[in-house]
């Protein structure tokens, strides 16, 4: 195989964004660990004016990313998101609202990690979280949900448009009890970051990723695309847009125990409204006109 490397006369914008992915992507995969082996560190030699005071605050504030978390401006407007940004780039916007991404729990319980996390905005993914974001006195709060999750990233190839959302009705449930509108979304160019080893139904892989994702809560796609100064192999997505389109709210009528019919009526039109978005925009964005959503 050929090794197809980088220039060498690549402007400095480019290789910050590089740089501020590749910090992305060592975060995610390994910042978790690092943190965890400081806490450890500290409790073997026994440093226990530092672990006691810390551990004993975590005590109290465990119950945070499901009450708002606790995001920092400062660390939001860091210029390393700008050049993360722009590495692919993404094109999103939220006009006037904040946004609340909620994501898996279990990221919340590594200490300092949490910290971490929750300085850039995420709260947990949990029912009382959601609750609490959409009835925080104002208005204006936005609750970010990836309804697929660990299943849906198991299918996620180049090229493939496959949800796994039929079953995904408690967010439904949610906004029906809060009187919450339903705003589908959709992000043309995000299966393109990475491949995946192929994983089809039924082949041993698969078996073995979804028995870990049961036993975990998350799942592990075996992915890969480019490196740092080469194109071929590694870890780093690739240079390729994510756009964001954003479609018509869906108004929803307050109801405090909502049937099961109601909640499967309103399912279904949430699931007709992101098929309509889809059609509507797949052209501009180079998706071929036989394509289409794909529900399971």
């Amino acid at each position: 195989m050929k090794v197809e490397f980088a220039p060498l006369n690549i402007p400095l914008a480019r290789r910050l964004q590089t740089a501020a992915v590749l910090q992305w992507v060592l975060s995610f995969l390994l910042l978790a660990q690092v943190c965890l082996g400081v806490i450890v560190f500290l409790i073997i030699y026994n440093y226990w004016f530092l672990y006691i005071p810390y551990l004993t605050w975590l005590y109290f504030d465990w119950q945070t990313p499901e009450q708002g978390g606790r995001r920092s401006d400062w660390v939001r407007s860091w210029t390393i998101w700008r050049y993360f940004k722009d590495y692919f780039p993404i094109h999103e916007l939220f006009p006037g609202l904040t946004a609340y991404l909620h994501v898996l729990p279990f990221w919340f319980r590594c200490p300092l990690f949490r910290e971490y996390l929750m300085s850039s905005g995420p709260v947990s993914v949990s029912r009382r979280s959601v609750c609490h974001v959409l009835s925080k006195e104002g208005g204006g709060n936005i609750s970010v949900i990836v309804l697929g999750g660990a299943e849906e990233s198991l299918d996620a190839h180049p090229g493939k448009f496959t949800l796994f959302i039929r079953q995904r009705k408690g967010f439904v449930k949610i906004a029906l009890t809060h009187g919450a509108y339903l705003v589908p979304v959709f992000s043309f160019g995000e299966n393109e970051l990475f491949k995946q080893v192929s994983n089809p139904e039924g082949s041993w892989l698969r078996t073995v990723q979804e028995k870990l994702q049961k036993i975990m809560g998350f799942a592990l796609p075996l992915f890969h695309a480019r490196g740092i100064f080469q194109y071929n192999f590694g870890l780093m997505p690739y240079r390729k847009p994510i756009h964001t389109v954003v479609g018509r709210p869906i108004p929803v009528h307050q109801t405090l125990h909502p049937t099961p019919e109601q909640v499967e009526e309103l399912h279904q039109t949430y699931m007709e409204e992101l098929r309509k978005l889809f059609e509507e925009h797949k052209g501009k964005y180079g998706i071929p006109e036989n394509e289409t959503l794909i529900f399971r």
